[in-house]
């Protein structure tokens, strides 16, 4: 596959490597609804080529997989350098370009996943050569995972595989776009569905029946409620955009006519936490509440009436590395630039929860392009990341590793 572009980009070697790789991945369509196999198996072949040792952690079908490759001694704490193979679908209109195509324009590299996040994967791949070739003290795992987009699906059984060597690594660097600036923090989210039974009839006969929207409404509005009390009572982390946690209904459907009392209505909302919280525990307080005040009173009016939650997923946040001793060790590479904490989701907590490993954001492009048409990624950006990846190795190929205890 080969790049599109108006002029041949003036960049360095290793900017050009970066974007040729970028090119490739993002001919792979790896929307969230596909599977990701194929894209696997080409950053496998081309990883295991160079002398990685690979593992492939399949999914239940076997369409998608997740991708473990290391370099480096086996013994000995390591670094992993995260990120997702899967994107957002680009059915908008508004594409100027092939959204699987990759198109260099004005010094930016335009395709779905250009910034979101393949970016990042094709820098480790620029550089894996020069890790392959270096005499590293330490190993570097590639971890790239299946379905982050539609909640972080793949990414539990990474860190179940890397919390189970004989010596786990002791830090993750997860490459979702920062402007590579350092990001130490990120909520973490429960997604959520309801389902509304009610009793269905003719409008004008409404007291007669349970009307499920209006039940629905009625517990809309105790999420909602809720929302407003994190706003005001926390708890509070003033490194976030938004330094609370938030609570709030997304997408509803119900009712059949106008002049039928509906029967059934579907409502997903979602609570993005913050660390030091207990999501889980806030989540069944609220559907408590909500069975106690809306579910009840409807099955009391009529047997086989109410309110069905149901999880859709769920991921951790991502709590503060900085003090931690894996940090430590990388700290004088991290990026000058602080970027505080983020809103949006990424695997750092799962890596941080399940696998014990402490974890930052370091990636290139803009959050502000991801999910959107025409996603780019400027070219400086991925030369930015290539340097900052180069850092690590050229620390890992100077400094001698401990003997494990």
């Amino acid at each position: 596959m080969t790049l599109q572009s108006e002029t041949q980009p003036a960049a360095q070697d290793r900017q050009a490597s970066a974007a040729q790789h970028l090119s490739d991945l993002i001919g792979f369509d790896t929307v969230s609804r596909n599977g990701n196999r194929p894209l696997i198996e080409h950053m496998a072949a081309y990883l295991e080529g160079l002398g990685a040792r690979i593992t492939i952690l399949p999914d239940e079908t076997g369409a998608k997989a997740n991708l473990v490759a290391a370099f480096g001694p086996e013994g000995v704490a390591g670094v992993v350098w995260s990120g997702q193979t899967d994107v957002v679908p680009a059915d908008e209109p508004e594409w100027q370009s092939d959204p699987f195509t990759a198109e260099i324009r004005d010094g930016k590299l335009f395709g779905r996943g250009a910034c979101d996040m393949k970016g990042f994967a094709a820098c480790a791949m620029a550089v894996a050569p020069q890790l392959a070739a270096a005499q590293v003290s330490r190993p570097v795992y590639f971890c790239f995972s299946y379905d982050e987009e539609v909640g972080c699906l793949g990414a539990p059984a990474i860190a179940q595989h890397l919390a189970a060597l004989p010596v786990p690594p002791e830090f993750a660097i997860i490459g979702e776009p920062s402007m590579m600036e350092l990001v130490t923090g990120q909520k973490g989210k429960i997604a959520m569905r309801a389902q509304v039974t009610g009793t269905s009839g003719h409008s004008s006969f409404a007291p007669e029946h349970v009307n499920a929207v209006e039940y629905a409404a009625r517990a809309i509005a105790m999420i909602s409620e809720r929302g407003k009390r994190y706003e005001t009572e926390g708890p509070f982390d003033h490194d976030f955009t938004v330094p609370h946690a938030t609570m709030l209904a997304t997408m509803i459907e119900g009712g059949v006519a106008t002049n039928v009392t509906p029967d059934s209505c579907s409502f997903t909302f979602e609570l993005r936490s913050i660390a030091g919280m207990d999501p889980e525990a806030d989540m069944a307080e609220l559907l408590g509440r909500i069975e106690a005040e809306v579910g009840a009173e409807m099955a009391a009016k009529t047997a086989g009436t109410g309110i069905a939650f149901e999880q859709i997923f769920s991921y951790p946040p991502m709590g503060e590395a900085r003090n931690t001793a894996g940090f430590a060790r990388y700290a004088r590479l991290m990026p000058e630039a602080w970027g505080g904490k983020v809103s949006y989701g990424s695997e750092g907590g799962i890596f941080e929860l399940i696998g014990g490993i402490p974890s930052v954001i370091v990636g290139p492009g803009s959050i502000e392009q991801a999910h959107k048409p025409n996603e780019f990624v400027a070219l400086d950006q991925l030369d930015a990341c290539v340097a900052f990846l180069e850092g690590v190795i050229a620390e890992l190929s100077t400094a001698p590793a401990e003997a494990p205890s």
